[in-house]
């Protein structure tokens, strides 16, 4: 008796499922905006992330020569 062959597809993570969604319900230029908005966001998280950071190494280089 032979056994079924195996099929391996690759299931779609779910950022992919939304941009597919995402692509057939906007246009393409929204899309762009969107995705520009998107990493606006990140980038603005990120230097505020940076920003606290810089603080906190401030705050102790003061804090140890007063």
């Amino acid at each position: 008796m032979q056994a079924a062959p195996v099929r391996a597809t690759a299931i779609p993570s779910f950022a992919t499922a939304l941009r597919a969604v995402e692509s057939l319900l906007m246009s393409s230029g929204h899309r762009t905006a969107r995705r520009n908005a998107w990493t606006s966001v990140l980038e603005d998280r990120r230097r505020a992330k940076d920003r606290v950071e810089a603080q906190r190494v401030l705050d102790q280089a003061t804090s140890v020569h007063p």
